[in-house]
């Protein structure tokens, strides 16, 4: 199984090997997921009712369905995976490590506290510098969006978006010189209804 893992990661180009890699996925689960199996034992009986109403079914899942946390997890470690440091970040771009931590708190730069300190996610990031209209994007998306939520806004095609004959994701619109404000528009819906 670790030998079939290290190819899996090394083809997505992750520089980490199979036994980090399930360190960070039991790592994610355990942060992201609840250890209650019954979804229905996390509410009121009341609160059962109305959402039972609604349609929504609180039934345990069946032994041979898959859990649908697991994409999540898994997105999180090579979230957390790809990530870089301050001082990473910093020498990508030619700046100070304070510029880094500045631009995160100007929201400039997207980061988030881990283990070891700040973290940043790779896809804000050119190989010599910062996504091109980086700025009006983060400057419209919500502030309380998790940092998965974003890439996965970042790096997943939007109709609204087109290149050629097919959809765009932000980063490639980005990286491409598209206009930077169809994004930002896009970017300000995120954690909002439908």
């Amino acid at each position: 199984m670790s030998a079939a893992l290290e190819t899996v990661l090394a083809r997505a180009g992750l520089k980490v090997t199979a036994t980090e890699f399930l360190s960070l996925v039991e790592d994610a689960a355990r942060r992201l997921t609840s250890p209650q199996v019954d979804p229905a034992a996390h509410f009121t009986e009341r609160e059962r009712l109305a959402l039972a109403d609604s349609g929504l079914d609180l039934a345990p899942l069946e032994t041979a369905e898959a859990d649908p946390r697991a994409r999540a997890v898994a997105e999180q470690a090579v979230l957390r995976d790809t990530a870089l440091t301050v001082g990473q970040a910093a020498a990508r771009i030619g700046v100070d490590a304070s510029r880094i931590r500045h631009r995160i708190g100007e929201r400039r730069l997207l980061g988030w506290k881990d283990r070891g300190g700040w973290r940043l996610a790779a896809w804000q990031f050119t190989e010599d510098g910062v996504l091109p209209g980086l700025d009006v994007v983060l400057a419209a998306m919500p502030a309380d969006q998790p940092a998965l939520v974003l890439a996965n806004f970042m790096t997943t095609a939007q109709a609204d978006l087109e290149m050629g004959d097919r959809p765009a994701t932000p980063r490639e619109w980005l990286l491409s010189g598209g206009d930077p404000h169809p994004v930002a528009e896009l970017a300000s819906t995120l954690g909002t209804p439908a």
